[in-house]
């Protein structure tokens, strides 16, 4: 069992404020040797934000067809939701309610279908607060 995937970004407070609106919850805040640090738990994982203090701009995953490294974090949103576009526009509308103090969700790619061995899934990508890939998958019966 995977105990978490842990995110290094420019800012923790605002990217605790991304993933709450996301539906996770702070478990457990610390420090790690010289900087600040913290567990999310929700959408069935747990994930770790760590504070970067002189942060660079990450690598463009998502957009960079030649990238070589961790790609994304998919969540199954199967259990969740029935619709998945129902669900991101829904997701955009919490944003858009935010204004000020998270920038507007960046779909990265709308909710498409996709045959995956012998199973169709709805698809989508967004990104978080410094650029990171998500992918939210749901299995079509």
């Amino acid at each position: 069992m995977l105990h978490h995937a842990s995110i290094r970004t420019a800012d923790i407070h605002r990217a605790i404020a991304f993933y709450e609106q996301l539906g996770f919850a702070v478990q457990e805040r610390f420090t790690t040797g010289y900087t600040l640090a913290c567990w999310l738990t929700g959408l069935g994982g747990r994930i770790e934000l760590i504070q970067i203090p002189e942060p660079r701009p990450a690598p463009d995953a998502f957009g960079d067809e030649h990238y070589v490294g961790y790609y994304h974090l998919s969540f199954d949103l199967t259990e969740l939701t029935d619709n998945l576009p129902r669900w991101l526009q829904a997701l955009q509308a919490q944003f858009g309610e935010q204004a000020g103090q998270l920038p507007p969700l960046k779909i990265l790619l709308p909710p498409e279908q996709q045959m995956i061995g012998d199973r169709v899934y709805e698809v989508a990508f967004i990104a978080d607060t410094d650029g990171l890939p998500l992918e939210f998958i749901r299995c079509l019966g």
